[in-house]
């Protein structure tokens, strides 16, 4: 049995460090890259609203907002899809958004 203590606490310290690089790291970039999205949205339409004469760049302005309805789409989606896993499989102890280190509850499968 004490053979298994260093794996354990290996296993702790582990869970402790990938929920900081989550909290610290992951977390925070997906909020930024979020942001940028809405950022390059939003200057699309100003670009957009401001060169009614130029159509060069109007149509600039057009990709702008498609680019950022996209990468907002996509950061969306990859919540959303993350979020019908868990319920489907009803697995407990995992939130998207907040990182948890703890044992994560799996349901029973049958064997055969």
């Amino acid at each position: 049995m004490n053979l298994l203590l260093p794996h354990i606490a290996y296993a702790e310290t582990f869970d402790q460090f990938m929920g900081k690089v989550d909290t610290l790291i992951v977390n925070p970039l997906i909020l930024f890259l979020f942001a940028v999205a809405v950022a390059y949205f939003l200057y699309g339409v100003v670009q957009f609203f401001l060169n009614q004469d130029n159509e060069e760049k109007r149509s600039e302005g057009k990709k702008h907002m498609i680019y950022g309805i996209i990468g907002m789409t996509v950061m969306i989606g990859v919540f959303t899809i993350m979020n019908i896993i868990i319920t489907t499989f009803n697995i407990k102890g995992v939130r998207p958004d907040q990182p948890t280190a703890n044992q994560v509850n799996l349901p029973d499968w049958p064997t055969n």
